[in-house]
């Protein structure tokens, strides 16, 4: 049997020595366990159906997750009988909108090896590509982001024993222009330019170069779920939670790290992860099992990065019958990404009960920018008279709540942050001064009362200032 994840999986649990919470992390934990049995809204995105291989993509502002699903919550290999398409307009509230059947497919026929998906549009059709097992790659063309679909080959799009490597995991690349390219296989990945039509290949795959392979069962080894995302510039492979960088998309890729590491996991995500497994087994095959089996994926929305994955530590999950979570991304000033907070409030709403709530994990944004700041962590930055910042669906809100803003200014007048509630029809709660601190990176922290009696649950942010980037701002408490 060759060594594969999936294959290694079978076999073996994993073991891995938590490291010490952040100590916001540890101010996290109380909240975490009083909100468990909230199921709505929160990590893991949907809890319970076996919802995994995450691939969200945005369409006009619409959150479209074309997932693979576990069916059996009691099996002892994967069962996966079908492709799912999930969708959201909040990340936080998420509804099943289509299913792809093996049969409406060239295949024919069921399987229950209905493995990991990607999806993208270009000249307003839609296109979801898919694997058979780790034998071969699909695609299926619709006229909406769910379907229906039908299949425009009638054949793999990617042949088994077409390349050295499984035709498995396809993960899609769409340039600004519309050029489109295709990665895909494990241990070592091959890419291919996509001709216009999406469904054909307008190049022979090509090996990526690596320079080092890293991954969750240590040097020398990638793993599966390859996936190319694009910024400034900078082309970024990654493999589950690792990843590597290039200027070019064919490489070679420069290895960094991974993104998720035990001390920025909440524990309810990370200790179960601890397992007792046989020490010769260990000792051979050892693996980092708070990064195993990340299938995950990159994405935007309303100016917000986001890094979504696959998790098996959450009660009732298993190797085989796996959920989703989701986390705010953040990159480095040189580029590099940011260590994940994978927590269970998760993205797209807030708790006041939290110790802070960093600026820079808005919902949406207008004319601002992300940086990391002097004192840590990181910073909206560029605010003026044009910028606004989100945060809706807050718990815990109390009437007449004070509200502190840690932020630096350089405006000589000093600026005013006004805060709206986020109801339809917005309410203006309060107007905070902030005095000029003198120097962009000196700060200071401001605070006033909401202006409202009765409870609030969302925040909008306007400011108003006399210069362009006026304004930094590091975090908010509500309290």
């Amino acid at each position: 049997m060759p060594f594969s994840r999936r294959n290694f999986l079978r076999t073996a649990g994993g073991a891995y020595a938590a490291a010490a919470s952040t100590p916001l992390l540890k101010a996290l934990s109380s909240a975490d366990a009083a909100s468990q049995t909230n199921e709505n809204g929160c990590n893991p995105i949907v809890i319970g159906v076996g919802l995994c291989d995450p691939q969200v993509r945005v369409y006009d502002n619409h959150v479209y997750l074309y997932a693979t699903h576990d069916a059996d919550p009691n099996s002892k290999g994967f069962v996966m009988n079908g492709w799912w398409v999930w969708h959201s307009e909040d990340l936080v509230h998420w509804e099943q909108v289509s299913t792809l059947k093996p049969e409406q497919t060239y295949w024919g026929k069921p399987t229950t090896e209905c493995w990991a998906t990607d999806a993208m549009r270009r000249n307003g059709k839609y296109y979801f590509y898919f694997s058979r097992g780790p034998e071969e790659i699909g695609v299926v063309q619709g006229d909406t982001p769910r379907g229906p679909w039908h299949d425009p080959l009638h054949k793999p799009l990617i042949a088994k024993g077409s390349c050295p490597t499984e035709a498995r995991d396809p993960g899609i690349l769409q340039e600004e222009d519309g050029t489109s390219y295709i990665v895909f296989g494990v241990w070592d990945y091959y890419i291919a330019r996509l001709n216009e039509d999406m469904v054909s290949l307008a190049e022979t795959p090509r090996k990526i170069v690596l320079d080092r392979k890293m991954g969750p069962y240590g040097p020398g080894k990638t793993d599966d779920k390859p996936f190319l995302h694009k910024r400034k510039g900078i082309y970024y492979l990654s493999w589950g939670c690792y990843y590597a960088m290039s200027r070019n998309v064919y490489g070679p890729y420069v290895y960094k790290d991974s993104i998720i590491k035990p001390d920025r996991v909440a524990p309810i995500f990370r200790d179960r992860l601890i397992h007792q497994n046989d020490p010769a087994e260990q000792q051979s095959r050892q693996f980092d099992a708070l990064t195993l089996d990340r299938h995950a994926s990159f994405f935007e929305l309303y100016g917000q990065s986001y890094f979504i994955c696959n998790d098996q530590a959450w009660p009732g999950t298993q190797t085989f019958f796996r959920d989703s979570v989701i986390s705010y991304l953040h990159y480095r000033d040189n580029g590099e990404i940011e260590t994940v907070d994978l927590t269970r409030i998760g993205v797209g709403q807030y708790d006041a009960h939290q110790p802070m709530l960093s600026a820079a994990n808005y919902f949406a944004t207008e004319n601002t920018s992300v940086a990391q700041c002097p004192e840590g962590g990181y910073e909206v930055r560029g605010i003026s008279g044009k910028s606004s910042l989100a945060y809706p669906n807050i718990r815990n809100l109390a009437p007449g709540a004070t509200i502190s803003m840690r932020a630096s200014c350089t405006d000589p007048q000093g600026a005013t942050v006004e805060v709206y509630s986020d109801a339809s029809s917005p309410e203006l709660l309060l107007s905070l001064h902030v005095p000029s601190t003198g120097s962009p990176t000196s700060y200071r922290t401001a605070s006033s009362r909401l202006k409202h009696s009765t409870t609030v649950s969302g925040l909008r942010l306007r400011f108003k200032t006399t210069t362009t980037e006026a304004l930094r701002l590091q975090w908010l408490k509500l309290v």
